[in-house]
């Protein structure tokens, strides 16, 4: 296998700018994307998200964004990314810092150790009859706003009806100058009895949701079993065959992964 080795990263530049609307926040995001500057990190939260990994509690939407180089200081290029994150409403909550710990305080800081900690917090609620999942996707800029809304209306009645309520929070995962990658995490209170189903019925809305919309199944995910009936739905049928012939000829005893991404006869 050949692996691309990096330098490690001497300087850092990191800021977290709030703001009070979501839409202004896409739009920030948006525009650094397209800026050209490349940031290392341009991470989005909703107010939901925010709050559920206890960044802010006041319901704002928070842009976290960070530049690493190994060449050279970065002061620049974040002094230009927080005037674009101004120029959209935004409110400047932690930063502009060049301190080498600066993600691992403020905002960005409680980000960072929340994402670590959700594994194990989501294997406790589970265990108390609390489910946690996630679902991601990407879209371009342009249908980010109608999937958006399909999505979180659709987890949204799904909760109520299977749960008998829930949260529904996002994030952008990922930003390019194309769309976003929005990544999606419900919360809800399973009843005793058919757990299993539940999560099914709850991860199906999601699924058909996104489909609808015109999102793909995964961003980075990937496929596998759960998501492989959308993805089959989604892909093209002449990609289908394409993969599937080359499936034949790499993997002709189909021992990798059988029945994942293509059938197994």
């Amino acid at each position: 296998a050949w692996m691309r080795v990096v330098p490690k990263p001497r300087w850092r530049a990191t800021a977290s700018v709030a703001y009070k609307d979501f839409t202004a926040g896409v739009a920030a995001a948006r525009a650094l994307s397209q800026s050209g500057l490349y940031p290392s990190n341009a991470r989005l939260l909703d107010g939901n998200e925010a709050r559920l990994h206890r960044v802010r509690f006041d319901g704002s939407s928070v842009l976290l964004i960070g530049f690493e180089s190994a060449d050279h200081p970065l002061g620049a290029w974040l002094a230009r990314a927080v005037e674009l994150a101004k120029d959209h409403g935004g409110e400047i909550v932690a930063g502009p810092s060049e301190a080498d710990d600066a993600a691992r305080t403020g905002a960005a800081g409680a980000w960072r150790q929340a994402f670590f900690d959700a594994p194990y917090l989501q294997s406790a609620m589970l265990s108390i009859g609390v489910l946690s999942d996630t679902f991601e996707t990407s879209c371009t800029w342009t249908q980010f706003p109608e999937l958006h809304a399909r999505v979180t209306a659709a987890v949204t009645r799904a909760l109520d009806e299977v749960c008998g309520g829930g949260i529904v929070s996002c994030r952008f995962t990922h930003v390019y100058p194309d769309g976003p990658a929005p990544y999606y995490t419900f919360v809800g209170a399973l009843r005793p009895g058919g757990e299993l189903a539940q999560w099914r019925a709850l991860k199906s809305a999601a699924s058909d949701a996104l489909a609808a919309a015109g999102g793909t199944i995964t961003h980075h995910h990937a496929v596998g079993r759960t998501h492989r009936p959308w993805y089959d739905r989604e892909r093209p049928a002449l990609f289908g065959e394409v993969l599937a012939a080359a499936k034949r000829e790499l993997d002709p005893r189909g021992i990798l992964n059988p029945g994942v991404l293509v059938g197994t006869a």
